[in-house]
């Protein structure tokens, strides 16, 4: 990504992974997602995916968060079945889980967008979404967690 000096001469910008995972993951509709990947794709260092889950948290939630993470990881190429990868893969989610579902206390529903980027050496897993315990009650979360491979 390139910006501008103060005398107009482009100069480069260069975001942290979590940036780029949270970035992906608040996107609002597949044309502005694909803008954002176009843009990050231009850092051949950074891999990625992005997909979306839906639950409740006193049912599924949980379980399919991580499953449509690992399966989504894999699926894209970005972690191996290797016990490192996937121990990263695992702590960035549940890192970023915890940051989702902080204080809920009755049955919450969830709808939310994950992101996953992966380097060389580190891997981040980004949620953001929408929970209510009733409709009238809509609010955005976010959580984000990064993990050394």
């Amino acid at each position: 990504m390139t910006d501008k000096n103060y005398d107009g001469t482009p100069t480069e910008v260069s975001f942290g992974i979590g940036y780029c995972a949270m970035r992906l993951a608040m996107t609002r509709s597949i044309y502005e997602e694909n803008l954002v990947k176009n843009e990050f794709s231009k850092n051949k260092e950074f891999r990625f995916v992005v997909t979306e889950v839906g639950g409740s948290t006193k049912k599924d939630f949980q379980e399919k968060v991580t499953r449509s993470i690992l399966g989504a990881a894999l699926n894209a190429g970005l972690i191996e079945k290797l016990p490192n990868e996937v121990h990263a893969l695992f702590h960035a989610a549940e890192e970023a889980k915890r940051g989702t579902m902080v204080n809920l206390s009755s049955d919450v529903h969830l709808a939310t967008k994950i992101a996953i980027v992966r380097t060389d050496h580190w891997i981040a897993v980004a949620l953001f979404g929408d929970s209510a315990i009733h409709p009238i009650t809509c609010h955005e979360r976010c959580g984000l967690g990064v993990m050394n491979i």
